[in-house]
């Protein structure tokens, strides 16, 4: 299984942007999808997922209302919509596949990972 993110880039503050991670080998709408970050210094931290019947989804409280995790299980993608962008948000954002049957926030909960996209929010 191989995931590829993209969609990074420089943004200014209160902008938007929105990363794709598109999913190859094994079925895609089985799996649990996340998106994590990863800041220079920090740990790896959870930011969103979304479970194989795209009717469960779940945020850090850092992202309520200003993130939203959709899937297109016909294209075997999982998006990131980011809006109201903060400086705080600069980070490499990693997409990640879980084959477990509930949502979780833990990173090694995660089979299968993206090799990561950046994104920076100028203030």
């Amino acid at each position: 299984v191989q995931l590829q993110a993209s969609g990074g880039g420089l943004v200014q503050a209160r902008g938007s942007l929105r990363l794709s991670c598109v999913v190859s080998g094994g079925t895609f709408s089985r799996y649990i999808m996340a998106w994590f970050r990863q800041a220079p210094g920090k740990d790896r931290e959870f930011v969103a997922a979304i479970n194989w019947r795209v009717r469960g989804t779940n945020y850090a409280d850092s992202v309520k209302g200003r993130f939203t995790i959709s899937r297109d299980n016909t294209k075997n993608t999982v998006y990131l919509q980011m809006n109201s962008l903060k400086a705080e948000d600069t980070a490499v954002y990693y997409c990640a596949a879980d084959l477990g049957a509930a949502i979780s926030a833990r990173a090694v909960t995660y089979n299968y990972w993206g090799q990561g996209t950046q994104v920076t929010v100028s203030s």
